[in-house]
């Protein structure tokens, strides 16, 4: 490319990072990565009515935790500082200046109450929500419809007042998308957007214009909600004389609701059971308490799954492949490939993803992770080499990294309840007889080690006239408190020789 590639995510510091936000963060990333560019993370946070304190911070860790860190930030710095919009806030009114004096902005000086007046009179049953417009601009307390001697007067009082943009009547205003191609509006259904609010901060129609031409932004990736506001920010890039300098736009796909139609929102994953946010947010209510949000990561997602999942919600390379690296993504990432409709959200392939990526992990990669889940449980382990065995063991019994806690925790910790009620059936005195012999002989074992286990456990059974199906899963329960976990030599080895007869005897005396 002819520019050096920059790409931006720019989140208002609201709440909860959507699933979709990480997606738009993910392409990004990705084509700047591909194309040898900068990923910039730019905080919008001009509506300081919205602003939530620790949402900023909440929006490092997440792009932290998927491995997608910005080359510029608030955080990391960079050359286009400062990268926080409320410390911009000196740069904006300039434009907004220039563009009322060029006769393609005005001030508006209407109150609250002259606003909701406006929408009354102009509401009918074809237009039940009246947008300030072309329409209704003559009719409205603006420098449109007041003389300038008046305007002038009350700009000289302190009054206060918007700016904002003057739509052109009758016009069709073009840009070409790269994933939906040629796309056109017709100004006479767009508002005169406000672009700069009455306390001097900007609206987000005129920061995002100005900050990706200052901070030389060549690709603007983002949701297709914010299609209806793209003539406004086209009009800006031309009223402003940077046309040649405006980036290429790409509308992404909604990631829709798994039933219904619409967008997929925090309500849906409260309804059906799952995670809309990337990690665990906090919302404080107005009574005080605080609702805590689940995230994919506390769930027990692995950040390889989550990005993963996240890059074919709406893409794929053309192939039958779904399990792709961060680094296979920036090779076969291509914007053309990206889906015009929307992609439905599956949480039963979101955890088909999360159970193949801790299958391929290796057990070293998995240790901190499956430490903290026993460590939630009271197990504390201290032995890397043992836990290694043991997540190697049972890593493809696990979805989700909370499993461990099931399928691992009886390799350190003595089972308190057995499943007795499927041994009761079948167990008589030969049994209980065979499994005091198998004490003696695990007693005598100087090779522990699960082929030599089995094959004399197996050997004993055929000496004692028992068919080994029938004693193994009495020995499964014995070993592990329930039917499950993987081979029960296996599980022998690791917990050694004296737990192993201690466990069998507890079960034995439950079974007498």
């Amino acid at each position: 490319m002819a520019k050096k590639v920059r790409v931006r995510f720019a989140p208002s510091p609201t709440g909860g990072l959507h699933l979709g936000g990480v997606r738009t963060v993910l392409y990004n990333y990705l084509f700047a990565r591909q194309h040898g560019g900068d990923f910039v993370l730019r905080i919008e946070d001009t509506d300081q009515s919205r602003y939530v304190p620790g949402a900023e911070e909440y929006i490092y860790e997440c792009l932290k935790w998927c491995g997608l860190n910005p080359d510029e930030s608030p955080l990391a710095g960079g050359p286009f500082a400062p990268y926080r919009q409320s410390e911009r806030k000196s740069l904006y009114r300039q434009y907004a200046e220039f563009l009322v004096q060029e006769g393609k902005a005005y001030y508006a000086f209407d109150r609250p109450e002259e606003l909701e007046s406006m929408r009354e009179r102009f509401k009918t049953a074809e237009n039940p929500s009246p947008q300030y417009d072309h329409k209704v601009r003559q009719d409205m307390r603006n420098s449109c419809s007041l003389t300038f001697e008046e305007t002038e007067r009350l700009l000289a009082d302190g009054v206060p007042h918007v700016i904002r943009i003057r739509m052109p009547e009758n016009e069709t205003v073009s840009f070409t998308d790269m994933i939906r191609g040629e796309v056109s509006f017709h100004t006479d259904l767009v508002d005169d957007k406000v672009l700069l609010k009455a306390d001097g901060m900007p609206t987000y129609h005129l920061a995002v214009v100005v900050d990706d031409y200052l901070m030389k932004i060549t690709h603007a990736f983002r949701g297709e909600e914010w299609l209806p506001s793209a003539p406004v920010h086209i009009l800006l890039w031309k009223y402003l004389g940077w046309e040649a300098e405006m980036p290429q736009w790409a509308h992404l796909p909604l990631i829709l609701k798994p039933d219904g139609n619409g967008k997929l929102s925090k309500r849906d994953g409260d309804r059906l059971g799952f995670p809309v946010f990337a990690m665990n947010w906090a919302t404080k209510k107005e009574d005080g308490t605080t609702e805590l949000t689940k995230g994919f990561r506390e769930m027990g997602f692995l950040p390889e799954a989550f990005i993963n999942m996240l890059a074919m919600l709406g893409w794929n390379d053309g192939t039958d492949q779904e399990l792709f690296t961060l680094d296979e993504l920036i090779q076969k990432f291509s914007i053309d490939r990206v889906h015009k409709g929307g992609a439905r959200f599956d949480f039963e392939k979101a955890k088909w993803f999360n159970h193949e990526w801790i299958k391929k992990a290796d057990a070293g990669s998995l240790k901190a992770d499956v430490r903290r889940v026993l460590g939630e449980k009271g197990l504390f382990i201290i032995d890397d080499a043992q836990l290694e065995k043991v997540i190697t063991l049972v890593k493809e019994r696990c979805t989700l990294l909370a499993d461990f806690a099931e399928q691992a925790g009886f390799f350190f910790q003595t089972p308190q309840q057995w499943d007795v009620d499927a041994i009761k059936p079948k167990w008589n005195e030969a049994k209980q007889t065979f499994f005091g012999d198998v004490i003696t002989y695990l007693q005598q074992q100087t090779n522990w080690n699960a082929a030599d286990l089995e094959h004399g456990f197996k050997e004993l059974a055929a000496a004692k006239q028992i068919k080994a199906g029938e004693v193994l899963l009495p020995l499964r329960i014995m070993l592990v408190g329930g039917k499950f976990g993987p081979g029960v030599f296996d599980i022998a080895t690791i917990i050694g020789k004296e737990e192993t007869v201690k466990r069998i005897n507890n079960v034995l005396a439950l079974l007498k």
